[in-house]
């Protein structure tokens, strides 16, 4: 069985072919298939999936340095990549049904998403009918499956957010995703008409972060998956956010050091503005790290003990990354802002990590508005606001 550590071994040996595909993948405005192809070559795409259908179950800190490691190379191959990835962890709590079709004649398929609910169901015996125009779907061009959002009435007739599971052959993909960050990520639209969704395939959000789902005590000797789902779904947006930054400090030193003023002839790499842009940068990228890596050792720690977050701890994972992401961003700024015209060409690297980086923090999960928000009320002992998930 592969070990994390040489996951990550195989991954830097496959970067430089990514990183030499990343202006293509812009222009294609997604995952250039041979992309998919090296990092399943490896196993990447089993990082989350259950070892009884061949995956990894590795975690989560080791998860994070992969995909901090593949942003560096590629943005938007590692938004789209590291979703198909924890999208399987979310897939291991749905029903055994479920997961043998997902898994059982093809244990390399992995699943899209489109999670907002936006969807319209009709509930029809053994299930319900879904349409809807899903988007934001990172990766759908390679995957077999989609998660999708619903919001399905219970017993009480109250409506309840939750997740239903569709094959390949049951959606459309609208190709509209023209973005000026995360080009490469694919997020284009599903595109749903009349879908049935069996009950096998459904289960309710609060149930995947409470312990409830189907899915529930298959994998008792699991290390991931008694764990809400929700922490490990979000876990790449912020790791992307430090590998686009930790990379952005490598491009402004090899961009500054040979750089002259075009006027004067001066040299940059050795003024003083540059070296303390470059110092500071560099500290805040550092505390991002370890304050991820602080934060994504406690989800490990809790799932190996078998122990669910309570409310306060889970306030503080839902917030901690969007602060990490704002930091990350900041210290992008601050090196691009400095990087001189040439810069901002097209087919420069350091506008590209520049976009990817404000990318990282326009997802509704990294909103640092919301998280203040949410940790706010949480550290003042009021009720969370339902309004903001």
């Amino acid at each position: 069985m592969k070990s994390a550590n040489s996951l990550l071994e195989d991954l830097q040996r496959i970067l430089p072919a990514i990183a030499a595909n990343a202006d293509r993948a812009e222009q294609e405005r997604k995952v250039p298939e041979e992309n998919i192809a090296l990092l399943k070559s490896i196993g990447m795409h089993r990082a989350f999936q259950p070892k009884k259908y061949g995956g990894l179950e590795i975690s989560l800190p080791e998860f994070a340095d992969c995909v901090a490691a593949l942003a560096g190379a590629c943005g938007g191959t590692a938004w789209a990549f590291s979703l198909l990835c924890t999208h399987s962890h979310q897939l291991a709590m749905f029903s055994q049904k479920l997961q043998d079709e997902v898994w059982g004649e093809n244990p390399d398929a992995t699943a899209s998403s489109s999670i907002a609910p936006f969807s319209q169901i009709e509930e029809v015996e053994g299930g319900v009918l879904l349409s809807g125009e899903m988007g934001w779907s990172s990766g759908c061009d390679h995957a077999e499956w989609a998660i999708v959002g619903m919001r399905r009435k219970n017993a009480e007739g109250e409506l309840v957010y939750s997740f239903g599971v569709l094959p390949r052959g049951d959606y459309d993909i609208r190709d509209n995703w023209y973005a000026m960050g995360m080009k490469s990520s694919g997020s284009k639209t599903l595109v749903i008409k009349n879908a049935f969704i069996p009950n096998h395939r459904i289960e309710a959000a609060k149930d995947m972060m409470e312990g409830r789902s189907s899915g529930f005590g298959l994998y008792p000797y699991s290390d991931i998956y008694y764990t809400p789902y929700r922490p490990y779904f979000a876990s790449g947006f912020a790791a992307i956010s430090l590998g686009v930054a930790e990379r952005m400090l490598v491009a402004y030193k090899e961009k500054t050091q040979n750089r002259v003023r075009a006027y004067t002839g001066a040299s940059v790499g050795t003024a003083t503005p540059a070296l303390m842009r470059l110092a500071e940068s560099t500290h805040q990228v550092a505390a991002a790290r370890a304050f991820l890596e602080k934060t994504w050792q406690d989800h490990a720690e809790h799932g190996r003990h078998h122990q669910y977050p309570n409310r306060e701890t889970l306030a503080f994972w839902r917030t901690n990354q969007a602060y990490a992401v704002k930091m990350c961003i900041e210290a992008v700024d601050r090196l691009f802002s400095a990087s001189g015209a040439t810069s901002w060409m097209e087919g420069n690297e350091m506008q590209r990590l520049f976009r990817d980086s404000h990318m990282t923090g326009a997802h509704a999960y990294t909103d640092y508005d919301v998280c203040t928000q949410i940790l706010g009320r949480e550290l003042m002992g009021l009720e969370p606001d339902p309004t903001m998930v």
